[in-house]
C-alpha cells in the first residue's frame, strides 16, 4: 500500500456501512457485538487511506483491576488486507491508537485461513491409532500466503496465543464448514445432502417421519431454548451462559439487522427436543448455540434443525455454513470426539485459522494481567 494509512475512531454507523459493502465479516467484528460483550468496553475502529475508509475493526477493551490500563482485543479481526505485502502498515498505525488509549496489550484473531482437511480425509485419520491430532495430518489444501502470515507477525514482534485441543482463552483455531456454493456458483439442496455420510441423511428422513417440526422462535421462546439448553450443559459438562446474556445478544443483533439472528425451535407432539441459534453476515453463517434434551433423541430432532439451518442459509445465499469450533484431538477415546464425528458426517471440511496472537505494549503489565486471566481460568 503506497498511501499512509491512518487509525481512528469511527462511528458504529460507519462501521456497519462498511460490512455491508463486504461478502462477510465475523459476526464477532459487528458493532453489535460490543453490546453482546458488555463487561467490555467496546470502540469501532477505521483505517483511512486519503480520507477513505478501506479497512474496520471492533475493539473490546478489558481494563486491569484497580489500573486504568487496558487489553485491547479484536475477536475474529480486525477486517484489513491481511495477505497485502503491507502488513506491517496495517498493524503498526493499529499498535499506536491502541497504545494512546491505554492498552498495555493487543490480542487478535486474524481471519485467514491457512489449510483445510476433507470429512474423508478426518474419518480415515480418526481411524489411524497413529495419528493424535488434526495438526498430524496432512492437509487436502494449503494456503501458502495465509500461512506466510504467521511469519509476518513474528517479525513484527507479534507472539501467538497458546492453544489446548486446538483452543485459545478466546476462539477456536479449528472450525467446522459446510460448503453452500462451488466453484460453479451456489449448490442446491440436493448437492448438500449428497456430501452427507448415510447416518445423516438417514437422521433427516427419521426426523421428519417421526413428525419433528423446525419453527422460528422469537424473544420471548428463548426461556424454553435456554431451558434445554441448561440440560444440555449439564449433560455435557460445561458452564451454561446466563439466559440474559441470550436475551442481550439477540437484542443488540436484532437491532443492527432484522435477520442477524434467527432461534430455530424443534418439536416433537408438543414436546421441544432441540434448539438452536443462527447467525448470518453476508455470505457466511454460523450455527452459534445448540441444545437438546435427553428425551427423545430417537426422534434426531438435532438432524432435523441443523439441517434446516442449512436449507435457510441457501436460500439467504450463504457460501458456508460453519458450526464453529472443533477440537484437535483425533482419540477415539477422547470426549469431544462424538462432536467432530457429527460434524463430519456433514460432508464438510475442517479449517485452520491462523490463530489468536498478542502484542505486548508494556510487558510488565501484560504479564501480569495474564496471569490473572489464567487464575480466573
Amino acid at each position: 500500500m503506497t498511501s499512509v494509512l491512518r487509525v481512528r475512531p469511527i462511528s458504529g454507523a460507519e462501521h456497519l456501512d462498511h460490512i455491508r459493502e463486504r461478502s462477510s465479516v465475523s459476526f464477532l467484528q459487528t458493532p453489535a457485538w460490543a453490546e453482546v460483550k458488555n463487561e467490555w468496553r467496546g470502540e469501532s475502529i477505521g483505517w483511512f487511506a486519503e480520507g477513505k475508509l478501506v479497512g474496520v475493526g471492533l475493539v473490546l477493551y478489558r481494563q486491569v483491576p484497580k489500573v486504568k490500563r487496558y487489553l485491547a482485543y479484536l475477536p475474529e479481526g480486525p477486517d484489513i488486507d491481511w495477505l497485502g505485502d503491507d502488513l506491517a502498515g496495517w498493524l503498526a498505525p493499529l499498535a499506536a491508537f491502541l497504545k494512546d488509549q491505554g492498552a498495555f496489550g493487543i490480542r487478535m484473531g486474524p481471519p485467514v485461513v491457512t489449510r483445510r482437511w476433507r470429512a474423508a480425509t478426518i474419518k480415515a485419520a480418526i481411524a489411524d491409532d497413529a495419528l493424535g491430532t488434526l495438526g498430524e495430518v496432512p492437509a487436502d489444501a494449503s494456503d501458502d500466503a495465509a500461512l506466510a502470515v504467521a511469519t509476518r507477525l513474528h517479525k513484527l514482534g507479534w507472539k501467538q496465543v497458546p492453544t489446548t485441543g486446538g483452543f485459545a482463552a478466546g476462539q477456536p483455531r479449528y472450525n467446522f464448514w459446510v460448503p453452500l456454493a462451488g466453484d460453479d456458483g451456489p449448490k442446491s439442496e440436493d448437492d448438500v445432502l449428497a456430501a452427507m455420510n448415510q447416518q445423516w441423511r438417514r437422521n433427516i428422513r427419521k426426523a421428519a417421519k417421526a413428525g419433528v417440526e423446525v419453527t422460528y422462535g422469537t424473544r420471548d421462546d428463548l426461556a424454553e431454548f435456554h431451558r434445554i439448553y441448561a440440560e444440555t450443559a449439564e449433560r455435557d459438562h460445561f458452564t451454561p451462559r446466563p439466559l440474559s446474556y441470550f436475551e442481550r445478544m439477540w437484542g443488540a443483533l436484532t437491532a443492527e439487522e432484522p435477520d442477524r439472528i434467527t432461534l430455530y425451535l424443534a418439536h416433537h407432539e408438543g414436546d421441544l427436543v432441540a434448539a438452536t441459534t443462527l447467525v448470518r453476515v453476508g455470505t457466511h453463517a454460523w450455527y452459534s448455540y445448540g441444545a437438546s434434551t435427553t428425551k427423545k433423541r430417537d426422534v434426531r430432532g438435532s438432524n432435523a434443525v441443523q439441517w434446516q439451518m442449512m436449507r435457510d442459509s441457501l436460500t439467504a445465499g450463504a457460501d458456508i455454513y460453519d458450526m464453529r469450533g472443533i477440537t484437535d484431538t483425533l482419540d477415539a477415546d477422547d470426549s469431544h470426539i462424538g462432536l467432530i464425528q457429527f460434524k463430519v458426517g456433514t460432508g464438510g471440511d475442517a479449517v485452520e485459522y491462523l490463530g489468536e496472537w498478542d502484542l505486548p505494549l508494556n510487558r510488565a503489565l501484560y504479564l501480569a494481567f495474564t496471569a490473572y486471566m489464567r487464575s480466573r481460568g
